[in-house]
């Protein structure tokens, strides 16, 4: 898996499985089996996704409890909003300048100098 950090967190979230599971985590902690029950997939297949989860810094496991709830590491999102508020940023600076430049355009196309039929126009003999 990738080695900086945001790409461990995007990589994590493109398996639409774990985005589910992180998003049932923002409602509140789980354990494995209660985020196991909804899918049709085994408690160790569930375990695998949180695993990844775990590496990439969006959950971890609470070693205090017996049941070891699994816990949403909100501050990991910081950094992949960050990331993605500076190129939203610069890609609403682009189309404000596309704008200005679409402001300043005539409102109608300017029409050719030459009369009808212009220099396209062929003399007969």
């Amino acid at each position: 898996m990738a080695a900086d950090p945001l790409s461990r967190v995007f990589s994590a979230l493109a398996d639409p499985t774990r985005r589910d599971i992180v998003a049932r985590l923002a409602v509140g902690d789980a354990t494995v089996n209660e985020l196991a029950a909804p899918y049709e997939v085994s408690v160790q297949a569930v375990s695998k996704h949180l695993k990844v989860l775990e590496d990439a810094g969006l959950v971890s496991r609470s070693r205090e409890a017996q049941r070891r709830p699994v816990h949403l590491e909100a501050e990991v999102f910081d950094l992949m909003t960050a990331w993605i508020e500076r190129y939203r940023r610069q890609a609403e600076a682009r189309y404000r300048r596309l704008d200005e430049v679409l402001r300043d355009l005539p409102d109608e196309p300017p029409r050719p100098d030459h009369p009808q039929g212009g220099s396209h126009a062929h003399p007969h003999p």
